[in-house]
C-alpha cells in the first residue's frame, strides 16, 4: 500500500506505510543525510532520500544494479547514475557499507543502527548469512591486546556451500552416476 506524503509545492515522496520503529529509524537516518549534504553543501533532492528510504527498507544486501531495479519497477523516475552516485554518498557518510565478496560485484548493506556482524557467502548461489558470535569479539580483544592494537572494527567473510546448493550438487553427482551406468 502506497501514500502520498506531498511536501513543497510539486515535490513529493511515495512512502510505504511502515511499522513506527522503521519510521523513526528511516527519519533518523534522513537527518543524519540532510545534515551531510549540507556540510559538503550538496543538494538535497527528492531522489536520494527516496533511495535512502528504500534501503532502510530492504532486509537483504543488495547490488547497486537490483537497487536501481526495484525502484524502476515501482514506477520512480530516478536515472542509473543518481542510484550510484548517492550510493557513494551514503557509504561516505556511513549510512551504508560496501562489501566485495569474492569475485563477484559491490554489494551494499545499511549500517545505521545496526551492530558489528559478520557474513557467511555460497560460493555457487552468492547468497550472503549474517551471524554474530560473542568469541569473535573476544579474539578481537585478545589481539589489540597481545599486538598493542587499539582494534576500531574488522571485517569477516567466510566462504562455503550452502544447503541447497550442496543438496543440488549431489543431486547432480547422482544423475552423472545414473547416465555413466547406462552408457557402459
Amino acid at each position: 500500500m502506497w501514500i502520498f506524503n506531498f511536501k513543497a509545492r510539486w515535490n513529493f515522496v511515495f512512502s510505504r506505510v511502515i511499522s513506527p520503529d522503521k519510521k523513526e529509524q528511516i527519519e533518523e537516518v534522513k537527518n543524519i543525510f540532510s545534515a551531510y549534504l549540507e556540510g559538503k553543501d550538496l543538494r538535497k533532492t527528492t531522489e536520494r532520500f527516496l533511495i535512502l528510504e528504500e534501503i532502510y527498507l530492504r532486509t537483504d544486501h543488495f547490488e547497486a544494479e537490483f537497487l536501481y531495479t526495484d525502484i524502476r519497477k515501482k514506477n520512480f523516475n530516478i536515472s542509473r547514475a543518481t542510484v550510484y552516485n548517492t550510493l557513494e554518498l551514503l557509504v561516505s557518510c556511513d549510512l551504508i557499507k560496501k562489501h566485495q565478496f569474492g569475485k563477484n560485484l559491490g554489494q551494499y548493506e545499511k549500517s545505521y543502527g545496526y551492530k558489528q556482524h559478520d557474513h557467511i557467502i555460497c560460493v555457487d548461489c552468492k547468497k550472503v548469512v549474517e551471524f554474530c558470535d560473542p568469541r569473535i569479539q573476544q579474539i578481537k580483544s585478545m589481539m589489540g591486546e597481545l599486538l598493542n592494537f587499539k582494534i576500531t572494527h574488522h571485517s569477516l567473510n567466510m566462504y562455503g556451500i550452502c544447503g541447497s546448493c550442496q543438496k543440488k550438487r549431489e543431486l547432480e553427482a547422482n544423475i552423472k552416476k545414473e547416465a555413466e551406468k547406462q552408457t557402459v
